[in-house]
């Protein structure tokens, strides 16, 4: 876990874009949020693999949002409750369950339908939040710890040339 840390603050230092990070924390946060074992999970990680994202900012967003999902456990089922059982939507889950591939999406589960349902509506705001403080850490927090004397001596020696020259990156 600590080297996924380590990973994710390299990530955050890099040139890599905020968007890609965002976006990772984003899914992240879908596949934290809800049930593991479940058809839009899996869906989602083949989607992480395929795409250019930051991997690490991936794997730590579902750490935290699935101990973040412990608290929202309730709500979220609550919330798939009073869609399953919605008299308007009887008709659409009914025709849902009866496709065999999405009996395997679990959405006849309240809490995989509230949870899901959650984490869609909270992924732009996510992604955008997330995009923003990446930014903002980028351009305050960097600048910031650039101005430490270690950070330079560190910068201007031979080992930081080193290790320059073989991880192909421009940033501490």
């Amino acid at each position: 876990m600590l080297t996924l840390l380590a990973k994710f603050f390299k990530a955050l230092n890099s040139e890599s874009s905020p968007r890609q990070i965002a976006l990772a924390v984003a899914l992240g946060m879908i596949v934290g949020l809800t049930p593991t074992l479940s058809l839009h999970n899996v869906l989602l990680l083949l989607i992480a693999f395929l795409i250019r994202i930051n991997l690490s900012a991936f794997f730590v967003s579902i750490a935290v949002f699935s101990i973040l999902s412990l608290l929202l456990a309730t709500p979220m089922a609550l919330l798939g409750d009073s869609l399953l059982l919605s008299q308007h939507l009887q008709a659409f889950w009914q025709s849902l369950y009866q496709v065999d591939v999405l009996k395997l999406a679990h959405f006849h589960n309240t809490l995989t339908l509230g949870s899901l349902v959650s984490a869609i509506i909270a992924f732009i705001p996510v992604y955008l939040l997330a995009t923003l403080l990446v930014q903002r850490y980028r351009h305050h927090m960097m600048q910031f710890i650039e101005r430490f004397k270690i950070v330079q001596m560190l910068k201007g020696s031979r080992f930081y040339k080193v290790y320059q020259s073989l991880s192909g990156e421009g940033s501490l």
